[in-house]
């Protein structure tokens, strides 16, 4: 079983103006009274936030830390057997605490110096223009909220563990940041919505479920399977196929289980020289043509 689709539940502000997170039935707090106010308390911090403006600090509980430290251990464990070496290295010289729950604005305060990224505040889904595009100007969007502490190692959207303990320590890569920036970059010049969802596509594929041959092994630097203490174990039994930017912007995944399909890099620099110059000179035009070359 699959054990964090990346979905995000709905986020609705009422006549009255207050902010509600609209869970499934499915959803592990769904029936946490608490843990529903909690979120709704949240995304509100989220929405008031203006941008420039330092990112409103979430009161963290007890047993909210406590989910993160016990996650936060067992994924370092697991990082060190199956992360890329360019990820432990920048995890290394970003420090982030293992014992309590970041703020999102602490986060950005140990990064930039790093690589020149900061953080953004997001209640929930974030349209793909805007969520690439910020990219680009070193900027992130990610949610505070933290899983239900009943089922610590399962979410089914993604939390604060999967936006810092993936995402921020592969931006305090330059080489990694870099690709971000330039997949931002790529969804600022083009204009369909088509093209669009093909460069989010190959983001998906590389930096969010890419994995890479280093030493003779097969190894993760995708901040998908790297913050997932579930499918970090699984994905080098699935479908491992080589680099290759048609197919990966042409190819349907299933966000509700874990990639059945995964595209190798052969190096670090297999990877800049496919995807980072793909999104460096990519435009409307280059991806029609991918579209149109690419096996139905």
């Amino acid at each position: 079983m699959f054990e964090e689709a990346q979905y995000f539940a709905p986020v609705a502000t009422k006549d009255d103006g207050s902010v509600v997170v609209e869970l499934a039935t499915s959803h592990p707090g769904f029936a946490d009274a608490v843990y529903r106010q909690r979120r709704n308390a949240i995304a509100a911090l989220a929405l008031n936030h203006t941008p420039g403006d330092p990112i409103p600090a979430v009161e963290y509980t007890d047993e909210e830390h406590r989910v993160w430290a016990l996650v936060s251990k067992e994924l370092a464990v697991k990082h060190q057997k199956y992360a890329v070496r360019e990820f432990l290295d920048a995890a290394k010289r970003l420090g982030l605490p293992e014992d309590r729950i970041p703020q999102l604005q602490e986060v950005g305060d140990l990064l930039e110096p790093l690589t020149g990224f900061r953080y953004l505040p997001a209640a929930g889904l974030v349209p793909l223009r805007e969520f690439y595009g910020v990219l680009a100007d070193g900027l992130f969007h990610s949610t505070q909220y933290i899983r239900h502490h009943s089922v610590p190692f399962y979410t089914p959207e993604p939390d604060v563990i999967h936006e810092v303990i993936g995402h921020a320590n592969t931006l305090a890569s330059p080489r990694f940041a870099a690709l971000y920036r330039a997949a931002g970059r790529a969804a600022r010049r083009v204009e369909s919505d088509e093209a669009l969802e093909f460069v989010s596509k190959v983001f998906w594929f590389t930096l969010e479920f890419g994995v890479m041959r280093e030493d003779g092994e097969l190894k993760a630097y995708g901040a998908g399977i790297l913050s997932s203490y579930g499918e970090i174990e699984e994905f080098r039994e699935m479908d491992i196929r080589p680099l290759d930017i048609a197919a990966m912007g042409t190819t349907q995944y299933d966000i509700t289980k874990y990639q059945e399909v995964l595209f190798e890099a052969a190096s670090f620099d297999h990877l800049e020289d496919t995807v980072g110059v793909f999104w460096d000179t990519c435009d409307d035009e280059s991806i029609a043509r991918l579209v149109a070359e690419s096996p139905a």
